[in-house]
C-alpha cells in the first residue's frame, strides 16, 4: 500500500480523486492501492525549555542561556491534532512506501519530516513536486515522483532556521523580559521580527528629527511647456531672486532639441513579495491578506504555488502558454490579439537559471466566479500573464535644452506611441504622478534650434521633504534588501539571497509585530508604538536588530538548502550569539523599564479599583 500525506484536507480529498481513493474512513481516504492522508499545517512543534530540563520552565536569569546539546520535536497538545497523528502513525506501519505530498517548499519539507520521524516511519520515501493542483499537473507529479532524499538539504534548512528561531527567541525574549520589563509584561524579540522592528523605529526616528529647510528653484513656460532651471535648488532666495531679474526681460532660446523612441517593458511576473507589493499599493490588501487569498486561488486549482521567491518561468514552461491563454476566456479581448501570432520567448519570461524550487505566480488557465479580494487577485495575476507576452510599449522620450542669459533650462517629456502591454496594464495613479516634480508626461511640440521667444519665468518655494514612513509595501521591499533602497529591478534580484525572512513568511511577521502592540497602522503608513521604539532602544547588540547582519543568516539559510553550508555550523553560530548576549545585558548597567499598553491599562483598572 502507498500512503500518500498532504499537508491539509483540502489538497488530500483532490489527491484522492485523483487516485480514485474514494472510500473514506476516519482521518483518511483508501483505494485497493493508494491510501490518502493529511496534516493540519505543523501537527509536530520543537521541544519546550521545561521538556529538556524542568529547571527551565521558571523564568530566570540564572538559567539562561538555554542551549540543548540535541533538539527534538513533539506532536501538539490538542486533542484534534494528536487524533490525526495517530492515525498517520498506524498508516505508516502498514503501507510499502510513503508519498510526501506536502507543499512544495521549505516549510511543507519541515511539516511532513517532523510528523514521520516522530512517528519513527523509516519506509521509503517519495516526494511528489508540483507547481499547480490542476489534475494535470498532478498526473504529471505522480508519474515524475522524486526520491525522497533529494529533498533533505531542504529539511535541514527548515530545522536549522527552527532551531535558529528557538534558541534567540527563547533565550533572547527571556533575557530582555526579565532584566528590562515591568512586571506582567513580555518583550518577545525574534531573529526577523526584530530587525523588521529595528527599520521602522529607524525610520520613525528620522522622520522625527528631520528638520524642513526651504529652497527655491526657477521654472518658465515657452510655448506651453515647462522648464526647470538646471542650476537646481537654490538655499538663499535673494540669488534666486538675482537670477530671476536677469531673465525677465530677455527672449528665451532653444538650444537644442533631442527625440528619442525607447521601450518600456512589462512588470515581471510576479513573485509572492512582488505581488503584495502591488496588492498593498492597488488595494490596500495587507500582505497577510494577499497571501491567504493566494493561498486559496492555489487550493482552487486558479493559480500556480504562490509562496515563491522568483519571477521567471522555466523553458519548458514556454510550450504550456498557448494553452493556459486559450483557456482564459473570460480576457479574450487580450489573449486573441496574442495568440493570433507566435508566443513571443523572452528571457525577462523564461530563464532556467532564475528558477529556483518554483517558478513565477501565474494562472493556470482555470476560470471561476470570484469577487472581492480574490477576483482582485486574480485578475491582477492574469493581466500581469498576459501583459508579458504583448509587444513592448513604445514611447517617446523628448529632451529639450534652452537658454536665457547664459542661464540653462531643460524641458523632459513623454509620449507613448504603441500602447503594446499598457494595453492590459494602463499606467497608475501613482505612475502618473511624477515625483521629482518634472512634467516628463508633458507632450513636447517639436522645436527647431535657435528658436526664440517670450517667456513666463517664475520662482518656486519648496521644502526638503523627510523620508515617507514605511507602508507594508515598502517594507516588504525593505526586507527584501536588508533595509537596502534599491529601485533598480536586476539589483533587487542579486539582493534577495540576503533579504531578511522568506517571502512565505514576511506577512507573518508584520502581522506579528501588530499583535505584540510594537506596531500601528495610521492609514497605510506603519508606525512603531512607544513600546516598539522603547524596545529597540535597550538593544545594544546590532546582531539583533541589523537586518544587513539578518540578512547574512538568511543567505546561509539558503545555503544549507543547496548543500553548501552546514547546518551544525549555523547551529553553533547562534548558541554562540546567545551565549555572548546573556552576558553583554547581563552585564549592562541600564535601568530602562518597559511596560506594554495592556499591561497599564490593567495597573489603572487597580489602581481605580483601590480608589
Amino acid at each position: 500500500m502507498k500512503l500518500c500525506i498532504a499537508e491539509k484536507p483540502s489538497v488530500a480529498k483532490e489527491i484522492a480523486k485523483l487516485l480514485q481513493a474514494n472510500t473514506r474512513r476516519d482521518g483518511y481516504f483508501e483505494s485497493p492501492n493508494y491510501v490518502v492522508t493529511w496534516t493540519f499545517g505543523h501537527l509536530c512543534t520543537l521541544f519546550t525549555p521545561e521538556d529538556y530540563d524542568p529547571l527551565w520552565k521558571k523564568w530566570q536569569l540564572d538559567s539562561l542561556p538555554m542551549l540543548p546539546d540535541r533538539y527534538q520535536t513533539k506532536v501538539m497538545q490538542d486533542k484534534g491534532v494528536r487524533k490525526q497523528f495517530e492515525t498517520i502513525k498506524k498508516l505508516c506501519q502498514k503501507a510499502d512506501l510513503i508519498i510526501n505530498c506536502g507543499d512544495a517548499g521549505q516549510e511543507g519539507e519541515l511539516i511532513q519530516r517532523w510528523v514521520l520521524k516522530q512517528a519513527n516511519c523509516q519506509k521509503p520515501l517519495k516526494r511528489l513536486w508540483i507547481s499547480s493542483l490542476t489534475t494535470e499537473a498532478m498526473k504529471d507529479g505522480f508519474r515524475n515522483l522524486q526520491e525522497g532524499s533529494n529533498f533533505d538539504n531542504l529539511y535541514y534548512a527548515g530545522m536549522s532556521r527552527a532551531i535558529g528561531d528557538w534558541l534567540l527567541g527563547m533565550n533572547a525574549t527571556r533575557l530582555y523580559t526579565l532584566k528590562y520589563a515591568d512586571y506582567g509584561t513580555v518583550l518577545s524579540i525574534g531573529r526577523v521580527q526584530t530587525p523588521t522592528l529595528a527599520m521602522l523605529v529607524n525610520r520613525y526616528l528620522e522622520i522625527e528629527r528631520f528638520v524642513s529647510k526651504p529652497f527655491w528653484e526657477i521654472e518658465t513656460i515657452f510655448k506651453n511647456v515647462h522648464f526647470r532651471c538646471t542650476e537646481g535648488r537654490f538655499l538663499d532666495k535673494s540669488k534666486a531672486e538675482a537670477v530671476l531679474g536677469k531673465i525677465k526681460l530677455s527672449d528665451f532660446e532653444i538650444k537644442d532639441f533631442e527625440k528619442k523612441k525607447g521601450k518600456e517593458y512589462a512588470p515581471k511576473l510576479f513573485d509572492l513579495t512582488s505581488l503584495q507589493v502591488f496588492c498593498n499599493k492597488s488595494f490596500g490588501m495587507t500582505a497577510d491578506q494577499t497571501l491567504k487569498t493566494a493561498q486559496t486561488l492555489y487550493e482552487r486549482k486558479l493559480i500556480s504555488y504562490p509562496r515563491v521567491d522568483t519571477n521567471y518561468l522555466p523553458s519548458d514552461q514556454y510550450n504550456k502558454i498557448p494553452g493556459i491563454l486559450k483557456s482564459l476566456t473570460n480576457y479574450q479581448q487580450f489573449t486573441s490579439k496574442i495568440l493570433a501570432e507566435p508566443i513571443k520567448k523572452t528571457k525577462r519570461v523564461f530563464n532556467d537559471k532564475k528558477v529556483t524550487d518554483h517558478h513565477a505566480i501565474i494562472p493556470t488557465g482555470q476560470q471561476a466566479a470570484l469577487d472581492g479580494n480574490l477576483l482582485k487577485v486574480y485578475e491582477s495575476i492574469v493581466k500581469n500573464f498576459i501583459a508579458n507576452f504583448y509587444p513592448d510599449c513604445i514611447v517617446s522620450n523628448t529632451t529639450v535644452f534652452g537658454m536665457v542669459q547664459e542661464i540653462s533650462f531643460k524641458a523632459s517629456g513623454k509620449e507613448i506611441l504603441e500602447l503594446g502591454w499598457r494595453e492590459v496594464i494602463p499606467p497608475s495613479k501613482s505612475e502618473k504622478k511624477k515625483e521629482d516634480g518634472e512634467n516628463s508626461n508633458q507632450i513636447i511640440p517639436v522645436f527647431e534650434k535657435g528658436e526664440k521667444g517670450p517667456h513666463k519665468p517664475q520662482i518656486i518655494e519648496k521644502k526638503t521633504q523627510a523620508p515617507k514612513p514605511y507602508t507594508e509595501a515598502t517594507l516588504l521591499r525593505a526586507m527584501e534588501t536588508a533595509g537596502k533602497k534599491v529601485e533598480d529591478e536586476e539589483l533587487r534580484e542579486l539582493m534577495k539571497a540576503n533579504g531578511i525572512g522568506r517571502p512565505s513568511t514576511r506577512a507573518n511577521i508584520i502581522e506579528t509585530l501588530f499583535k505584540r502592540q510594537y506596531i500601528k497602522r495610521v492609514r497605510k503608513n506603519l508606525i512603531p508604538t512607544e513600546v516598539g521604539i522603547k524596545l529597540i532602544s535597550i538593544i545594544d547588540n546590532p546582531l539583533l536588530k541589523s537586518a544587513e547582519l539578518t540578512g547574512h543568516w538568511e543567505r546561509k539559510l539558503k545555503e544549507i538548502s543547496n548543500g553548501n553550508y552546514s547546518p551544525k555550523s549555523f547551529i553553533n553560530e547562534m548558541k554562540s550569539m546567545c551565549d555572548q548576549l546573556v552576558t553583554e545585558v547581563r552585564m549592562s548597567k541600564r535601568t530602562d523599564r518597559i511596560s506594554a499598553p495592556n499591561n497599564k491599562t490593567k495597573r489603572a483598572r487597580k489602581t481605580k479599583k483601590k480608589a
